[in-house]
Parts: structure tokens; sequence; C-alpha cells
């Protein structure tokens, strides 16, 4: 019976908890309401979001007063063969209007000319990329196999190829940014990159990345620091933040980069180019490094194509696809009249997340504009409150059982670092590690622990948003968000801005595929956009409309060209 009465007396006090009233045990004392705790906790974000906000603009004014307004821009254009398409080149190759030396040395040309400035690229192999471009060369004019041949067995011969520095090339770096990793090189070719040289095309330069691919910055110790192309001062992204940079500055015809939250399509959208995340366990992942370290993170771990042209992704996709590119029907045609729009203009709210520009804002609402007049199709503003947790369910749904931690990444698995050893080495130049690297092994045990009630409860928002998604998007249904809430910020600054990436990241615990889409620059001079997200292996919808967007929109906008 005492025990009936004390789970009444519990009962009762949920009950008037959550009436907003009070309750006093047994030595009288009052307790703490639900109401008032959420109150209190409600007050404190505001105050820390206020604070966090006057930060944010304190740090880009320090930022514009050291840098200045706009720093240096890249050498402009003088080749137009640079300003060609993979796809068209290839189309030329094998026509014989253009041979596979003389691109292939154009745009080796272009890389030696801008990575002073943008230090985008970190390895080559200029000297065999040429000689592979000499047998392709010869391959097209023995006659042994004809143009449609050619086409459809080796669509890109003779295309140079650029992939970041987490992807194996063989014979080149393979750091990952990661200091101990400085002297490692590619034993073979990862899978990917073996698809694409079976396609004809020709891997010659390697670009730069964040410290072990984990930042949204691409800076590390071995390698430097990448600097935009429209402007110097800013960043170009992470982790695949090199191939941005060098696709944007027309020193490669396309790439490859991987996107575990946000990886591509970030740097694609600070650099004005085209970049898309494949469905989950579409393309896969050997060769890359770090390696996932559960399936649920395989499943958000992805590489893709990044380009200036639309046109060169859906190609690119079906061959690094390979046995799973029949799943995507990527040959189905797709009547734009036919596909359901659904847009929100931002996160709705989120906590230390920077508010979407109103460039940003204004680009969304003339495209939909343009879908629902030109176009016709159905067109509708949504608002999914699950967005606003968007950076907790990544960061929870990222969490393994895996005892490797993030200072044992840095070590290449070979022991730990000491983060707080290299916390006190930093200010002094001493450590081998960056800055944002020490802050995430200190960082990375705590917050949500894999298996615990708050990781349960994650997993749980991530499941009823992806049953929303599913919900929504049907087999025709695209959705278009913000890629990232602000223009390229100035080198540093997303120190401060760190949640940011949460606009991308929340789409990867989804396992949908988003691409995205360069629409111009913006007041700043800088490039802005956005990504079209679809349902999964509905990846042929993402990629039609962004095919739309560049015909409407323009695209990649160059720098300047010379004649």
């Amino acid at each position: 019976m005492k025990a009936d009465r004390q789970r009444l007396k519990n009962k009762a006090k949920e009950f008037l908890r959550s009436l907003g009233t009070c309750w006093k045990d047994r030595t009288g004392r009052k307790m703490e309401t639900a109401p008032k705790t959420a109150r209190r906790r409600s007050l404190f974000k505001a105050v820390l979001n206020v604070a966090h906000k006057f930060l944010a603009l304190l740090v880009r004014w320090l930022s514009q007063t050291i840098y200045g307004e706009h720093g240096k821009r890249m050498p402009p254009i003088t080749n137009l063969i640079l300003m060609e398409s993979a796809t068209s080149l290839a189309a030329k190759i094998r026509t014989r209007k253009l041979t596979s030396v003389e691109v292939t040395q154009a745009f080796i040309d272009r890389c030696k000319e801008v990575n002073p400035l943008l230090n985008c690229v970190v390895d080559e192999r200029f000297e065999e990329a040429l000689r592979d471009a000499e047998r392709a060369d010869k391959l097209v004019a023995s006659g042994t196999m004809t143009v449609e041949q050619l086409e459809r067995e080796k669509p890109f011969l003779g295309v140079p190829i650029s992939t970041k520095d987490c992807i194996r090339v063989q014979g080149l770096l393979h750091t990952s940014g990661i200091w101990y990793r400085r002297n490692v090189r590619g034993e073979k070719d990862a899978r990917t990159i073996e698809l694409m040289r079976q396609a004809g095309a020709i891997p010659f330069a390697l670009t730069n990345v964040s410290e072990c691919c984990m930042w949204w910055e691409s800076v590390n110790t071995i390698h430097g620091r990448s600097r935009n192309p429209y402007d110097a001062n800013r960043i170009v992204g992470g982790s695949s933040g090199g191939e941005g940079c060098i696709q944007a500055a027309a020193a490669s015809p396309f790439g490859l980069g991987s996107d575990i939250g946000g990886s591509i399509r970030m740097p694609a959208f600070f650099n004005g180019i085209f970049g898309h995340k494949p469905s989950k366990f579409v393309v896969s992942n050997e060769g890359q490094y770090p390696e996932a370290l559960s399936e649920e993170q395989t499943s958000f771990l992805g590489i893709g194509p990044m380009c200036r042209y639309a046109t060169d992704l859906k190609p690119v996709l079906r061959i690094i696809a390979d046995e799973h590119a029949a799943k995507l029907r990527l040959d189905e045609p797709v009547d734009l009249k036919q596909v359901k729009f659904f847009y929100q203009p931002n996160d709705g709210g989120a906590h230390l997340v920077s508010p979407v520009d109103l460039d940003i804002r204004d680009a969304m609402e003339k495209v939909m504009a343009h879908f629902r007049a030109t176009v016709k199709a159905e067109v509708r503003k949504v608002s999914l409150e699950k967005l606003r947790q968007s950076a907790p369910i990544w960061f929870a749904n990222m969490k393994t059982p895996s005892k490797i931690g993030f200072d044992a990444q840095l070590a290449n698995l070979q022991g730990t670092v000491n983060p707080w050893l290299e916390l006190l080495k930093w200010p002094l130049n001493q450590s081998r590690h960056t800055l944002v690297g020490i802050l995430t092994a200190l960082t990375e045990r705590g917050g949500v622990q894999y298996g615990s009630e708050s990781y349960h409860y994650y997993v749980r928002q991530r499941n009823e948003l992806a049953a929303e998604f599913r919900e929504m998007l049907g087999e025709n249904g695209v959705f278009i968000y913000p890629t990232h809430p602000t223009v390229a910020p100035y080198h540093n600054e997303p120190l401060i801005r760190a949640l940011n990436f949460s606009y991308t990241a929340i789409i990867n615990t989804l396992g949908l595929p988003a691409t995205a889409v360069p629409l111009g620059v913006g007041r700043e001079g800088l490039p802005i956009g956005l990504q079209v997200v679809g349902g999964v292996n509905q990846d042929r919808l993402c990629l039609a409309v962004a095919c739309e967007l560049e015909r409407t929109f323009g695209g990649w906008v160059a720098p300047e060209v010379k004649a």
C-alpha cells in the first residue's frame, strides 16, 4: 500500500507540473515546475543567441579590419579551352577537334598559374598525365574504336580529372590533412578513381582538405590554407574545399569530392559550382580515409561529382555508381511539370546558427517564382519543425559504438594525441594540429553518448524527420533549401559560426541525394546558391532541377576572361 501511495503521489506531481503549478515535498520545500524550467532554459538560450550574434558581428568587423573589404582575385582566364565542360571536351577529343594533350596541358598550365595564390593543389602527376593523354590521342587516331564506341565505353577519354586528398590515387599523397599521414601515398586507386580511369578520365591533380576532413574550412598543418577564387580573404569551404576552389578557378574540368556533413555542397556553394551528394549506399567509399566507423556513418558518407556545369553531373554519377546506377534510373526523362516543389527559406531559427542572408532568400524566391510561372509546377512552402534541431540530430547520429576517438584519428590510429598538451603548444606554433582539430578532440567525447537516452531520442527525431520527408517527397518531389545561411565567410570565421554546417548535415543523416546549385554572385561579389534535395534514389530529379536552374540563372559565373 505504501508503494502504491508513493506511485500515486509521483503521478500527481507530474500532473501538477504539466499544469504549471507547484508541489511541496515532505519538507515543505516548493519543487520547481516544468514550465518554469522551460522558461529559464528558453531565456538562457535567447541570451546566448543574442551574445552569439554580437560576437559574430564583432568578429566580422575585426576580419574586415584585418583583411580589408576585398582580397586578391585569381588571374583571368586566357585559354578558352578552360571554359569548356568535361562532357564537351570529351566530345571534341574523340572527334579530333581537340587533342587530349592540348586539353591536359591547358589545365596543367592553369594550375601552375592560380595555385601560388589559391593553394588548392597539394600534389600532382602532370608528367604522367601528359603521357596518358598521348595514349588517349593514339587510341582515337588508330580508328580501332568508332566515335560511338568511345562515347559509350570511354565517355571521358582524354579529359583530366582532379580529386581531394582523402580519395586514394595511386602514387599521390593520401594524407587527409593529418600530419602523421604527411608521407602516405596511395598504393592503388580508390574504386571511384578506378571507375573514372576506365571511362577514360586522366587523374592529374590532388586538392586540399581540412584536417582529418572534419571541418568546413580547408586548412591543415601539412599544406596550409586554401583561398577563395572570388576573394582570397574568404574560405573555400571543407572538406572538399580545394576541389571546389580548383573547379571555380577553371584549373580542372571536373572532379570528385566526398560528403558526410556537407563536404561537397558547402565548397560547391562557396565557390559557385555544382556538387552532388548521392543517395546513401549508391557510390563506393572504398579508398577513402578516414573510413566510416559504422554502417550508420557509411550511410551518411558519399563520394560525388563536383563541376562547373550541371551537364557533367549525370554522366559522372552514372560511372561512379557502377552496379548501383540502374536503381537511380538516370536515363528516365524528368518532366518538371510533374515534379512537386517544396521549399523552406530557413531552419526555423536553430540555436547558434546564423540567419539566412538576404541575397540567398531573394534568390530562393526567384527560383520558386520561376517554377510557379514558367514551368507551371506545384510549389508549396513548408515548415519542418525538426530542422531546427539539425545540428544536435547530426552530432548524436554520428556517434558510434567504436572506441576510436578523434584524438586517435589525429594520430593516424597509431595511439592518440593529448589534446590538452596540443592546446598548450598551439599558441607557440609548436603543435602539429589545427586549433579546430584540437578543440574537436577535446569536445568529441562529450555531448550525447552512444546508447544513452539522449542518443535514442535524437535517433527517433531523425527517423521521424525521415518519415516526414518520405511522405512529402514521394517519388516525384524535391525540397529546395539553403545550402548554407551565409556566403563564404572570412578565414577563421567558421570558429564562431561552427553550427552553420547544419543546413547540409541534416540531409546526410537522412541518406537523401542533394545537389548544390549556384545562382550567380551576390552583393558582396561572392557566389550564392541553394541545394535541391530528393527522395532516396531520386537523384535524377535533383540533377534535372539543377540543369533547369543553370539554363535559367546562368550557373557558374566565370571570373574575368581575356580572349
